[in-house]
């Protein structure tokens, strides 16, 4: 965990101690941003824009509590910009076919490399249509198990809208299983 000691001596310089601050930080921003973006390689850009944004912002921590809050706000509103990024650039459209590619594509994977693929992709699949505020929300509060006195600390959401983007999110979702299912 990391303790107000450490981002002390960070914000001193230390860039010794910066390293592992970064080491203890960037899994689960990883898996915060991979979970939202469904793309290794978004996540590991938004990890780094994360990390960069730490150093230039770490004198204004009081906390480490704030700390971890801190971060989660920086990684969602990084991944609202590639999400944002993503519709404006839409790859593919998701269909009946979508779900046989799929299929046939995480049968012929190493079991090492499937298991991020096929979350990933099970993921975006499933909340493709959201809105990047949904979901984020969904996530957060379906995958992360954030409570929503969290999610709204983390997002600056008040917590009647986020129940309803999650009823919302929640709908959309149960409504593609049953389509495709």
């Amino acid at each position: 965990m990391i303790d107000l000691k450490l981002i002390e001596e960070c914000r001193g310089g230390n860039f010794n101690n910066f390293r592992k601050l970064v080491e203890l930080t960037s899994p689960y921003a990883f898996s915060l941003a991979f979970r939202m973006l469904g793309d290794e390689d978004l996540a590991k850009d938004v990890v780094q824009e994360t990390m960069v944004t730490i150093w230039q912002k770490l004198k204004s921590i009081k906390s480490a509590e704030v700390y971890k809050t801190w971060i989660y706000k920086v990684v969602i509103n990084k991944c609202y910009d590639q999400l944002r990024n993503k519709k404006r650039n839409r790859e593919y459209v998701t269909d009946g076919k979508t779900w046989q590619i799929l299929s046939e594509r995480i049968s012929q994977m190493p079991s090492s490399q499937l298991e991020n693929e096929e979350i990933a992709r099970i993921i975006g699949i499933l909340t493709d249509k959201l809105s990047p505020k949904q979901k984020a929300i969904f996530i957060l509060s379906e995958i992360d198990g954030m409570t929503g006195d969290e999610i709204s600390e983390v997002t600056g959401i008040s917590k009647s809208v986020i129940k309803a983007n999650l009823y919302y999110a929640r709908k959309s979702i149960s409504g593609m299983i049953e389509k495709y299912l």
